[in-house]
């Protein structure tokens, strides 16, 4: 199945229209952008673009497509429908990147009326995987080396939660509960058992029994469905010291790990590690990092955007070709909604490794590759030298579709390297949990 009507119905209003004023074939460029943060966030994280990337190569409207959207749009529309298929270029921020307000994170360069039917697309999947990719960032690094597993597929819809498996382990999740993520995208899949499958049995005893049967002394086992400390005495009872793991699932977190590891470590499964569950987000994480803890499991607070589901991010026409056949910047001047006419290129300017802003021109810079750096030193009254500081923009802005074409695409294992490496560029105050400011500033040249 195509995905051409994942698209709303305004899209075609405007593509019918376009047709007949003549206007739809003129030559368009389209931005997408955050016009500022979610309240509290210092960056965002670019996720979904190899989604979008699979979207814009099945977008296709197909007989019975058509045969619905006969009642919304004429025949000379219809028949451009029939035969759509994107020819223009597109380039964007790689996954994993991070983003500040302004930025351009997509650029969709085609006529007005290739361009604009792509907007619910493009946004829909964007909107949503870089929301959970900024949540995830921020929960993997307040976890610091202690894995988590995202486990939210319950809470969400079962199509977003897939995506939002991806996007929690391109941000650095080690694995998810969620199968088909798994075999979709790669990512490493984990689970044990839940309170039913306690409750089955005719002890909590028979049940861990059979867990450990089953799956060996390497297991996890839910200690909290009746009473945690006869639970804690029963599962090292049955597996000894080889136990794998136990799990908490409820009531004060950080008391609970500390009581569970005390028992544990008198009972001589000083390995056995201690995982914890239960509406975690950032903010619980980092409560509990003194906490005894070895893992996460992170479900809705994840699958929601811990509180921001969406990233803000708009879609809109920054110039467009005139009848002379000449390229003009565009913007809407909408109060409290303005925009930046113009394409646009992005660059983020870094000194000494850490980024200081975010350069958005609107032509391209006569700037150094990423690998050439300007050399300045510093001299103390002595004169001599203290430091020397590099300094070097790097282009954001990747090719991603030429003439139609996907040269973009690019392995998931990539995209999570570059996350960690955008990481330790932005400046410390970037993972500050407290409401702020972005950690870098937007300058348009």
């Amino acid at each position: 199945m195509g995905t051409g009507l994942l698209t709303d119905h305004y899209e075609l209003t405007m593509l019918e229209a376009a047709l007949a004023s003549g206007a739809a074939d003129r030559r368009a460029v389209f931005e997408v952008f955050a016009r500022r943060l979610p309240g509290g966030r210092r960056y965002g994280v670019v996720a979904g673009t190899a989604r979008v990337l699979d979207a814009l190569e099945d977008f296709r409207f197909d007989d019975a497509d058509l045969d619905f959207l006969r009642r919304v749009v004429d025949e000379r529309t219809l028949a451009f429908l029939a035969d759509y298929r994107f020819s223009g270029d597109v380039y964007g921020y790689r996954e994993g990147e991070a983003f500040f307000p302004g930025s351009p994170i997509m650029v969709v360069e085609s006529t007005f009326a290739e361009a604009v039917l792509l907007e619910t697309v493009i946004l829909s999947i964007l909107n949503h995987d870089c929301a959970i990719a900024s949540a995830a960032s921020r929960m993997a690094h307040t976890a610091g080396d202690r894995p988590l597993i995202e486990m939210g597929s319950r809470r969400t819809h079962e199509v977003a939660a897939v995506a939002a498996a991806r996007s929690a382990y391109l941000c650095g999740f080690a694995s998810t509960s969620n199968l088909m993520a798994g075999r979709r995208y790669g990512v490493p899949t984990a689970g044990t058992a839940a309170h039913a499958f306690v409750l089955l049995h005719d002890s909590e005893k028979d049940a861990f029994r059979a867990q450990l049967d089953s799956l060996g002394h390497g297991t996890t086992l839910l200690i909290d469905t009746y009473d945690m400390a006869e639970a804690v005495r029963t599962a090292v009872e049955l597996a000894g010291p080889d136990l794998g793991a136990v799990r908490i699932d409820s009531g004060d977190l950080a008391v609970m790990a500390q009581e569970v590891r005390q028992a544990l470590d008198a009972l001589g499964a000083e390995q056995t590690k201690i995982i914890v569950t239960g509406d975690l987000d950032e903010f619980a994480i980092a409560a509990l990092a003194v906490a005894p803890v070895d893992g996460y499991g992170v479900g809705t607070a994840l699958v929601t955007g811990s509180g921001h589901p969406t990233a803000s991010l708009v879609y809109k026409l920054v110039a467009r070709e005139d009848a002379m056949g000449v390229m003009r910047p565009v913007a809407k001047r909408s109060v409290g909604k303005p925009s930046k006419g113009g394409r646009k290129w992005a660059y983020r300017r870094t000194d000494d490794g850490i980024a200081t802003a975010e350069i958005v021109t609107g032509a391209p810079m006569e700037t150094p590759r990423p690998d050439q750096t300007e050399q300045t030193e510093q001299t103390d009254q002595a004169g001599r030298a203290e430091r020397t500081e590099q300094i070097g923009d790097r282009p954001l802005l990747a090719e991603l579709v030429r003439g139609g074409e996907i040269v973009g695409r690019e392995p998931l294992e990539a995209a999570r390297r570059r996350h960690r490496s955008t990481l330790a560029e932005l400046p410390l105050i970037a993972h500050s949990l407290s409401p702020g400011d972005p950690a870098v500033p937007t300058i348009f040249k």
